[in-house]
């Protein structure tokens, strides 16, 4: 995709990266900071060209297509940069993988995905300050807020697709750490229980079980170790409803350390007790079929300083 950029008019040729996309939301993606309803105010007014023509916002677009976009302010990336630089700097050393196509990251806990609900800015937010050249940093899935672990952005359209059909024919593999309370009985391999997704009037979402209008849920389990009061299990969701891993293993009776929704108080303070002061969830590794290297990846990220330390003490009171 090539163009000429600045408060004047700007021309864009689109390549397969863009190929069938959508008018609009090409325009949306591609003037980061522009609100929505000025991306439509300018498409209404018809100072939107597509090979100097006038286009409606479903237009779909072609290869080489010109599109002529009109001068307009767009929001400086500052906007969306915290107070503190250091938490994006600090993206740079989580990055696990990077080509041109995509990036995989080890997400920090307690950093959201993106900005909103009250937070000027994200990790996706922040990559793009880091990769100002890279103008369709997209996120191919999601992680809570307070979950680490193995992220992937995609730097192209096409890419994206690709990587979103994988997730929708469950090809690709997402496998998570998660340190529950108690014994968790290796018998229990899959977990199925239907969720419903709650909205209370704060705005909070909480994820209850609902075999008869919940939707549809799976995720595998196995034992990875056990202590004394708890057990360390990977989780490999199936299915990728809100907050599965956390409620699926809370209705089998086993919370997750340190969460804040659906966890066991006494546990909780137990596990603080040595040392442990975040949700232990963690996207352990990856795996998925690169659409241009036509190879299939796997990628790994290591536990943070909190998680490694909590089990390394757990260990250390084994019998």
């Amino acid at each position: 995709m090539s163009e000429k950029t600045g408060l004047q008019v700007s021309f864009v040729t689109i390549t397969e990266d863009h190929l069938g996309q959508r008018i609009d939301n090409f325009l949306i993606t591609h003037l980061k900071g522009v609100p929505k309803s000025a991306v439509y105010r300018i498409l209404r007014k018809g100072e939107v060209r597509v090979n100097k023509k006038r286009i409606k916002p479903v237009y779909k677009l072609q290869l080489d297509d010109i599109v002529r976009i009109p001068p307009i302010q767009i929001a400086e990336r500052e906007e969306f940069v915290p107070k503190n630089l250091d938490v994006v700097t600090k993206l740079e050393e989580a990055i696990l993988f990077e080509d041109k196509y995509l990036i995989v990251i080890n997400k920090p806990s307690g950093m959201a995905v993106h900005g909103g609900s009250g937070l000027s800015y994200g990790l996706i937010e922040a990559l793009r300050v880091l990769r100002p050249d890279e103008r369709s940093l997209e996120l191919v899935h999601r992680l809570d807020r307070d979950t680490s672990g193995c992220l992937l952005i995609s730097k192209r359209r096409s890419v994206l697709t690709s990587l979103h059909e994988q997730l929708r024919e469950k090809t690709m593999e997402k496998n998570y750490w998660a340190l529950v309370d108690g014994q968790w009985d290796s018998k229990t391999k899959n977990v199925t229980e239907g969720l419903r997704k709650n909205t209370l009037q704060s705005g909070e979402r909480v994820v209850r079980v609902d075999n008869v209008e919940g939707k549809p849920s799976h995720t595998r389990f196995k034992v990875l170790e056990r202590f004394a009061e708890c057990s360390l299990v990977q989780a490999s969701p199936v299915t990728g409803r809100t907050h599965q891993i956390r409620v699926h293993t809370q209705c089998q009776g086993h919370a997750i350390a340190c969460d804040d929704k659906y966890g066991n108080q006494a546990f909780d303070a137990a596990m603080r007790k040595v040392g442990l002061g975040r949700l232990f969830l963690h996207a352990h590794d990856l795996s998925f079929y690169h659409p241009k290297n036509e190879t299939t990846m796997r990628v790994e990220a290591p536990l943070d300083k909190a998680l490694a330390n909590c089990i390394k003490t757990l260990r250390a009171a084994k019998p």
